[in-house]
């Protein structure tokens, strides 16, 4: 693993397990054991390295997720297979995204205001949208692809919130069952 991937990795688990001003770049090169010379070379700052650390989490989100709705079928069937794969990480059976934890981008938007990281926060989620509006093609429902996105957007969303926040681990297999009702019979 380069060192650059290396900082990125434990920036994260870090970020994600204890909140972003919470860690310092102290705490992050103990972690790693990589000089601060070389943090500071490859990365500018901590902003920086959050940066790289957000593009990091989308990529394996997105990756895990799309194949795990791209496994299940296309249309209702892949959009189902969202709230089952938020079920297996809201219950830590997915390893590559670490123990559960909530939404990092959540989290990470929620410690910034008016700053590069809710703009990448923000197209993380408009990117997840996208990708449900993509596999929704053909599909019939009483509502529009573009508000049967957004609609299912905001189940997955509450779900994440229900499972962290309130430890309601069930939350994606009710927000599944609320999505089955909004596509017509």
């Amino acid at each position: 693993m380069t060192k650059p991937d290396l900082l990125i990795h434990a920036a994260f688990k870090l970020f994600y397990e204890n909140g972003i001003h919470a860690v310092g770049i102290n705490r992050i090169l103990q972690e790693t054991g990589v000089a601060k010379k070389t943090l500071y070379h490859h990365f500018a700052s901590k902003e920086a390295l959050l940066e790289a650390v957000l593009v990091y989490r989308d990529q394996i989100f997105m990756d895990w997720l799309t194949a795990r709705m791209m496994a299940a079928g296309e249309g209702k069937l892949a959009i189902l297979a969202l709230f089952d794969a938020l079920d297996d990480w809201f219950h830590d059976r997915v390893e590559v995204l670490l123990p559960f934890k909530g939404c990092f981008f959540m989290k990470a938007n929620g410690e910034f205001s008016d700053h590069i990281v809710n703009g990448l926060c923000q197209r993380h989620k408009q990117n997840i949208t996208a990708f449900i509006q993509a596999n929704l093609v053909g599909q019939v429902s009483k509502l529009a692809p573009a508000d049967l996105a957004q609609s299912i957007s905001v189940l997955k969303e509450g779900a994440i919130a229900q499972a962290y926040v309130a430890g309601d681990l069930n939350a994606a297999k009710r927000a599944k069952a609320m999505a089955v009702a909004l596509f017509a019979e």
